[in-house]
């Protein structure tokens, strides 16, 4: 079964008097966009998190974010020495560049440099964090499979409605068709018309260059081949819902295949009957590929 881009997961979880908690959100995307926000003071966190979203997630812009607090340190903040060392390093080569240009900077006060990214952190001040690590990636695997259970849910609502826009697609299809031949009647008895005019107002036509213009327009308004693609394309499409994610961007080129299709139907209509449906097709397509967006 097809699964959907979007879903969202949280938990909590505790360990060696740390305690913790997760948000896993996702919604639609071209490709898999993974952006986590973990602390970076435990060693291989991110790491094995990534390897896990990227096991069981094909599509999808999908965030984690985890905050993790240490009940011995609560209230207390680490300030890291080598994060510090780089940051005033890099200052000091702006403040020199800028002086060699001429340009006068405001000096940088200590809260300005403790407020950068990675300077002053809350978290443990243990050095072996791999017991931490390993806790939270198994208390993860919770977070991850209600995550994923809700995109398979939420796919299951999606195949039902696109399993009604192509059963809507194969009726429209099936009514063109059975509207073929009373087409065909009027288009001859208006092109009799037309031709009788032509005769009316001409001392000589040739028979037989009437009867190649009138076989090369009956070929140019034959439908057969774009009805026929269409009963193709739901067909396939319906196979691919059922062989199950990813085949988001498979459904999504077959709804523009739909479209061409049907925008051909409709420029060689020349019958109020077929354009209407024509439109019809047009309509419920543009449904159906705005709900393909959000399959994975």
């Amino acid at each position: 079964m097809i699964h959907s881009m979007t879903a969202f997961a949280s938990g909590k979880g505790a360990h060696a008097g740390h305690g913790w908690s997760w948000e896993l959100r996702g919604v639609n995307g071209k490709g898999l966009d993974l952006r986590l926000r973990v602390p970076d003071w435990i060693d291989g966190l991110e790491m094995g998190l990534r390897t896990r979203l990227n096991a069981v997630l094909g599509r999808g812009n999908v965030t984690l974010g985890l905050r993790v607090s240490s009940a011995e340190t609560t209230g207390r903040l680490a300030l890291s020495q080598a994060t510090l060392d780089d940051v005033l390093h890099a200052m000091s080569q702006v403040e020199e560049k800028a002086m060699q240009m001429g340009l006068s900077l405001a000096p940088a006060t200590s809260a300005d440099v403790l407020a950068l990214r990675g300077v002053l952190e809350g978290g443990s001040g243990d050095a072996d964090t791999s017991a931490l690590r390993v806790a939270l990636l198994t208390d993860f695997e919770t977070v991850l499979q209600e995550f994923v259970t809700m995109r398979a849910s939420e796919g299951a609502a999606l195949a039902q409605v696109l399993g009604a826009h192509l059963d809507e697609i194969a009726r429209l299809t099936d009514e063109a068709r059975a509207l073929l031949a009373t087409r065909a009647e009027d288009i001859a008895r208006s092109h009799r018309a037309a031709l009788a005019r032509v005769v009316d107002n001409t001392e000589s036509v040739d028979p037989a260059r009437v009867a190649q213009e009138l076989a090369v327009l009956a070929v140019k308004l034959d439908v057969t081949e774009e009805l026929d693609r269409l009963g193709a394309h739901v067909a396939a499409s319906r196979a691919l819902i059922e062989a199950g994610s990813p085949v988001g961007r498979k459904i999504d080129f077959l709804s523009q295949e739909f479209n061409r299709e049907a925008n051909t139907l409709c420029s060689k209509a020349q019958h109020a009957g077929l354009t209407e449906i024509g439109l019809g097709l047009k309509t419920v397509i543009d449904q159906m590929r705005e709900q393909v967006q959000n399959v994975e």
